[in-house]
């Protein structure tokens, strides 16, 4: 017969463990940056993120899309990847966690201060900041058409393309940022 202390002492050890197993299965859902493919909807959209259709028009509200007939290649929306969905900000983060290669990580930019904040933000949603990343046509860390690239992927080329192209059609990169802001690209 098993006494009232050690039947005590027993049932804290269970406790302690079926706490700590509880306290090691948090789940982290981090907000993920999509980008619309030939032949989607927001309805499939939607489907890969729920199983089901039900955030069609949550996804159209929060990414300012007025027509849920019309999303367009290319077009990044913001969505959570609990289903949830949140519109871009710069509170957004994301995750990139394919391709990433500390050595290309180095930055060979010539801007500081906010333009380097807001080249930063861009990169960060272009491509989780990877000179690897490529998406059809785009290429790289700031998603640059490889017809600009001229074939040179390396940081260095992707670094001085983008910040000319910035240059040249938003004069800077806090532009740029806040253009993205209001229509999801650059």
């Amino acid at each position: 017969m098993v006494s009232k202390k050690k039947l005590a002492k027993l049932a804290a050890s269970v406790g302690a463990i079926v706490f700590g197993v509880a306290a090691t299965q948090a789940v982290v859902n981090a907000d993920t940056v999509y980008t619309v493919k030939s032949g989607d909807t927001l309805s499939s959209i939607s489907y890969k993120f729920n199983k089901n259709n039900s955030l069609v028009n949550e996804i159209a509200q929060k990414n300012s899309i007025k027509d849920i007939n019309k999303i367009y290649v290319g077009q990044r929306l913001i969505i959570k990847s609990d289903g949830e969905i949140q519109p871009a900000s710069s509170q957004t983060t994301t995750q990139n966690s394919n391709n990433t290669n500390d050595s290309q990580q180095v930055s060979t930019s010539t801007v500081s201060g906010s333009e380097a904040a807001a080249k930063a933000w861009i990169a960060n949603r272009e491509s989780g900041g990877n000179y690897g990343a490529t998406n059809g046509q785009y290429i790289g860390k700031y998603q640059l058409l490889a017809s600009y690239l001229n074939g040179d992927y390396s940081a260095a080329n992707q670094e001085r393309v983008a910040d000319q192209y910035v240059a040249s059609r938003y004069g800077s990169w806090t532009a740029a940022q806040q253009h993205w802001m209001a229509n999801g690209w650059y």
